[in-house]
């Protein structure tokens, strides 16, 4: 857990440990990326205000590095905040103030996705993409695409079905399992990362189709 505040580190590590997590704080970027490098952890939490090294560098510098899962927790309620930070490959929020259950149901969320507990299909291919949900990994024809824990839900649940249409709604209940308004514009940034990955040219995308004022659809053809 990344975080300048003292009291807010303190309660969000009581409550983490006692639902059974490890954990390790830092109090600036520097710090934070030191350890992470020393230590690699299963999972951050990234403030982003902090002294010294903003915690969207941070996070940029953890995502060129790693694919381990970022939660960003944030006082920075503009919604071009929190698309930037999930645009650097994060793979969720939280705007402060918030409920310290509910960061451990999202870590909780974020984590089974790493792991891929909530797989259905242990492979299938459409076209020359090839989704492996018991490895985690995503290749189109002989090339790795490597995705973030929420990046690869997400292509999984929209190839898992070619050409049906997902709104950003149902996208959101697939990957979160909770759906709240505000949150769906996100849905935007992790496609844009995932299409900047997976897409030859990612502004005239082949795989990851956009269908306007509904959401989005996996190629079919």
């Amino acid at each position: 857990m990344v975080d300048d505040e003292p009291k807010i580190v303190e309660v969000v590590a009581d409550y983490l440990r006692n639902a059974g997590f490890s954990v390790t704080t830092a109090a600036d970027g520097e710090s934070a990326l030191a350890s992470a490098r020393a230590r690699p952890p299963d999972l951050v939490l990234l403030d982003l205000g902090l002294p010294g090294l903003d915690g969207l560098d941070v996070a940029r510098d953890l995502r060129r590095n790693s694919p381990v899962p970022i939660i960003i927790l944030t006082a920075r309620g503009e919604e071009t905040d929190r698309v930037l930070g999930l645009e650097l490959g994060a793979d969720d929020y939280l705007v402060k103030p918030f409920s310290p259950r509910e960061l451990v149901a999202r870590v909780r969320a974020v984590l089974r996705r790493t792991d891929g507990a909530q797989a259905e299909r242990e492979r299938f291919a459409v076209g020359d993409v090839v989704v492996d949900s018991g490895r985690r990994e995503v290749t189109v024809g002989d090339r790795v695409v490597e995705l973030t824990a929420t990046e690869f839900d997400l292509l999984a649940e929209l190839a898992g079905q070619p050409g049906r249409v997902f709104t950003r709604a149902q996208l959101l209940g697939a990957i979160h399992g909770v759906v709240v308004e505000s949150y769906e514009r996100t849905v935007d940034a992790h496609v844009k990362n995932i299409r900047r990955k997976l897409e030859p040219v990612p502004h005239r995308p082949r795989y990851l189709l956009t269908v306007h004022s509904v959401g989005y659809r996996f190629a079919d053809d």
